[in-house]
């Protein structure tokens, strides 16, 4: 055998993808991305596709066949998608993991407050951020509130900076000419999180000349007039404030996305899809599991841990679920770092995903000493590179940085407790968790069709 077949070589796949196919696909996870900045809208876009593609809304009891499509959505934040196999499920599925929620600023339940001729919205970060980030760019505010009025509730969608003619929102920066103390503390103590306060408006309100607050009231008579809300309606609410720019191209050749929230939603749009555009009934019931919470540890009624997928495994396979996750795989498709050489001394360039490579297998994840990590058993990593091999898919190895550099987990260990043989992988990202990531159309393409064929096996 010559060198080239004996060594592990990390290329580059633009010769080995339909580059034609890859932009186009490109487009419809640009625009799945402009409309599902939040989970709650994740699913919504995911559930159009879905109703396009055949999919019918399963209910307990419901007789299934070979072939039948279902969906399954949990409180409007997480969705799990079905395409029934001919094999029986006890026998196993295939199936795909990843998360719709990433990062953003929260309003806190009591937010609204007005201060020296401002009215601001008090918030509380969601998830792994550098703050200094998310200051002086302009936000959206999206979300669903809970009207409460006599009795009844009312539920309301507020989507309000999407649109070009819509007004934006931000959090203020001090200017350099002041920072001179600010610039010489440590990056995580520059910015205070009680001080990333949203501001929302500076007009007072010409009635009720005695109110001490009348830009505060202005807001609420605003809130009210539009949304029928009065300031308490905030307990019942959940608001958040994401960035209000669009994914677009990035670099001259265009070869790359930047946008919001492609962690983890660049592993969820080719998961669904790649489910939804089976041509034929697989061997194995192939299911797409898509949750809430990640970014704070998958806790919760819609994270990994709820029993929302246990119960809906119990159904389709009559109580069997332990036999059947013995026998079952899973690909755990969450983002990994792609090497980036500006940050060279964090990362291990052996083993780190690199840009344009391909799908991204990771054996392991986790912080330092493998914490927080399932580790995947090299059966398995043997099972599912023989599936991308034999399916000509580009792919390739990743961890996440240097050992003792940090890390950080993904979804797969809560899989793997529950007996499914699972495995990381996923789509190399740059600057991961800022309001502006970066990947590659050519890693993108890799994952669908990666987990094409993962559901095809």
């Amino acid at each position: 055998m010559t060198s080239e077949e004996l060594f592990y070589d990390r290329k580059p796949a633009f010769d080995r993808i339909d580059e034609k196919a890859s932009n186009e696909y490109a487009e419809g996870y640009k625009k799945f991305l402009d409309e599902g900045k939040t989970e709650r809208d994740a699913v919504k876009a995911i559930l159009k596709m879905a109703d396009k593609a055949g999919f019918k809304a399963y209910e307990r009891g419901m007789e299934l066949k070979a072939g039948d499509r279902i969906y399954k959505v949990n409180r409007n934040k997480a969705i799990a998608l079905a395409v029934i196999g001919n094999k029986p499920i006890k026998d196993g599925i295939r199936l795909t993991a990843a998360h719709l929620d990433a990062p953003r600023i929260d309003i806190r339940t009591v937010p609204l407050y007005e201060q020296d001729g401002m009215a601001f919205f008090k918030t509380h970060y969601y998830g792994g951020i550098k703050k200094y980030q998310w200051l002086a760019i302009p936000l959206e505010l999206r979300g669903v509130v809970c009207v409460c009025k006599d009795g009844k509730t009312q539920t309301v969608e507020i989507n309000i900076g999407a649109n070009e003619n819509d007004p934006k929102f931000v959090i203020t920066d001090l200017l350099p000419h002041l920072a001179s103390k600010q610039m010489q503390q440590k990056m995580v103590d520059g910015i205070k999180a009680e001080g990333m306060n949203i501001l929302i408006a500076s007009k007072p309100s010409d009635d009720e000349k005695d109110c001490k607050d009348k830009i505060k009231l202005a807001v609420i008579k605003h809130l009210n007039e539009k949304y029928g809300m009065r300031e308490i309606d905030f307990l019942s609410a959940e608001l958040s404030c994401v960035p209000a720019f669009n994914a677009c191209d990035v670099g001259f050749d265009r070869s790359m996305v930047g946008a919001y929230g492609h962690d983890d939603r660049v592993c969820s749009y080719p998961a669904a899809t790649a489910l939804m555009d089976l041509n034929e009934t697989p061997d194995y019931t192939s299911v797409c599991l898509l949750v809430d919470k990640e970014e704070i540890g998958s806790e919760g009624v819609t994270g990994m841990q709820s029993k929302f997928f246990d119960a809906l495994m119990e159904d389709l396979c009559g109580g069997l679920t332990g036999e059947c996750y013995e026998n079952s795989i899973c690909l755990s498709t969450d983002v990994c770092n792609a090497y980036d050489p500006n940050y060279a001394d964090v990362s291990e360039p052996r083993n780190d995903a690199r840009l344009n490579c391909g799908f991204a297998l990771m054996k392991y994840s986790g912080a330092r000493g493998k914490s927080g990590t399932s580790d995947a058993s090299a059966e398995v990593m043997a099972t599912v590179r023989n599936i991308m091999e034999c399916a000509g898919v580009p792919w390739q190895t990743a961890q996440l940085g240097r050992v003792d550099q940090g890390g950080g987990g993904t979804v797969a260990m809560y899989l793997a407790n529950r007996n499914i043989d699972t495995i990381d992988a996923g789509v190399p990202v740059l600057s991961m968790h800022a309001p502006f990531e970066v990947i590659s159309k050519i890693d993108l393409y890799s994952a669908y069709l990666g987990m094409g064929a993962f559901y095809k096996s």
